[in-house]
């Protein structure tokens, strides 16, 4: 399956992350991009992006690298480490498979700024639901 087709369904159908300015810009195979504009809605009580706002833009994406076979996987649980305050117009994300097996894969994300500078890193488990994301 052309993974466009995946990008394109999560995008369409993740109302949550639609709704933080949140989507997927591009999946591979095991690989998937993903961007979030910040705008004021996006802030916490400091001036930075909410961890909460950062933590989805990682499972959005955790979720194009995790589909783009189109074998269905949801997340089951995960862990995310702020390195440095989420700040400027765009985040982006990077998401990589790192293990995917019969019924369980390990995913990596990593959160960039405006700078290309490292704000997060995430590691995310699926499990692996044995129907696919998208009926052909």
């Amino acid at each position: 399956m052309n993974c466009d087709i995946i990008k394109d369904f999560i995008n369409t159908n993740d109302r949550y992350a639609r709704s933080g300015n949140i989507r997927l810009v591009r999946v591979e195979p095991g690989y998937a991009e993903g961007e979030m504009d910040i705008t004021p809605d996006s802030m916490n009580s400091r001036g930075f992006v909410q961890g909460g706002a950062i933590f989805t833009l990682c499972d959005l994406t955790a979720a194009g690298a995790s589909n783009s076979r189109n074998q269905g996987m949801i997340a089951m649980g995960g862990n995310i480490s702020y390195i440095r305050p989420g700040t400027g117009k765009k985040l982006r994300a990077v998401a990589r498979e790192i293990n995917r097996g019969h019924r369980t894969g390990l995913f990596t994300v990593d959160v960039f700024n405006d700078e290309d500078k490292i704000i997060a890193h995430a590691t995310i488990n699926g499990f692996a639901t044995g129907e696919p994301l998208v009926k052909e």
